[in-house]
């Protein structure tokens, strides 16, 4: 191949960092890769996003010994790719919380999902032997519910469908804080491979309306103060629409894949080509966007050979 598949050439350590986002709030970010949110309560600590393995959520543990000891008591997980729930176990957690469609989605696609993201990028795999199989939730929920820590209120919301289709954001009310997952992203690319291009706009705009004072992102640095949020996501947004147009046009007059990725390289390189993985989504982002065009509301499942005959057709 003329160049690495995915994220197989990205093996440079990124700078963790551990931002308070409000009052007993933390966002752990790290250059663009997946970031972890905590949420300390009165007597106990929720984790949003669990990293890719247990050697991995280490760090985050690592950050969250340093502003408290109370113990880790949920895990909450916004959805269901490898990157993000793989790492469960290390918590320790009475409870790991998803959506209901979520949960449905490790069912279906768990294991080929894990299969095909260790081959795209197996940086973000460090100690994957220590991955003791598929992450199951303890609870799971349809459209809202309601954890309290303590006195501290925590509401989970499933807002719309967007990254993919069991998305939830986590917000606590007392200090007006979003942790949004993969929905809202800064100066990263979105990753749609699984997503619904067309529900993600609307779902931005039910995240808009809670007006919230920051947010805790995907990936890319913590979002403090409005206007740090309203960039976001605009830009969010902008790269949802700039991706989906150009592969819809050519969808529409009955054109192939490689000419959808041509039009969304035109579109979008300009604009994202400096955003962290950009050139790792860009191909699963045009294949799902095409297919979506073609009327496919399901995203089909990635496998470690469809992801491979994919990057073949998209070659030359």
């Amino acid at each position: 191949m003329a160049k690495a598949f995915a994220s197989q050439g990205d093996l440079s350590e990124k700078k963790i960092t551990f931002d308070e986002v409000g009052a007993g709030l933390w966002a752990f970010t790290a250059e663009g890769d997946p970031n972890s949110g905590v949420i300390i309560g009165d007597d106990s600590v929720m984790i949003v996003e669990a990293q890719a393995t247990p050697r991995l959520a280490g760090k985050v543990i690592e950050c969250v010994r340093s502003v408290t000891d109370k113990p880790i008591s949920h895990v909450v997980l916004t959805h269901y790719h490898a990157v993000r729930v793989l790492g469960a176990s290390a918590y320790g957690a009475d409870q790991i919380i998803m959506s209901d469609v979520a949960r449905a989605m490790v069912a279906e696609r768990g294991q080929e999902d894990w299969d095909s993201e260790f081959q795209r990028f197996p940086r973000l795999f460090e100690g994957h032997e220590s991955i003791p199989g598929l992450t199951w939730p303890t609870t799971t929920f349809s459209d809202a519910m309601t954890v309290y820590l303590g006195k501290r209120r925590v509401d989970l919301m499933h807002l719309g469908r967007a990254h993919t289709a069991g998305d939830i954001v986590i917000h606590v009310p007392d200090e007006n804080v979003m942790f949004t997952g993969d929905i809202v992203e800064d100066r990263s690319a979105c990753y749609c491979g699984d997503g619904h291009f067309h529900d993600w706009q609307d779902t931005l705009d039910n995240i808009a309306a809670f007006d919230v004072d920051a947010i805790a992102p995907g990936r890319g640095g913590a979002l403090v103060g409005k206007d740090a949020v309203a960039r976001a996501i605009a830009s969010t947004r902008d790269f949802v629409a700039s991706t989906y147009a150009p592969a819809a046009r050519v969808a529409a007059r009955g054109g192939t894949l490689k000419e959808a990725w041509d039009g969304v390289r035109a579109a979008c390189d300009p604009k994202f080509a400096d955003y962290a993985i950009y050139e790792h989504c860009l191909p699963f982002n045009v294949a799902r966007a095409y297919d979506e065009a073609r009327g496919i509301d399901t995203p089909r499942i990635w496998t470690a050979q469809r992801d491979l005959d994919m990057w073949a057709a998209l070659q030359g």
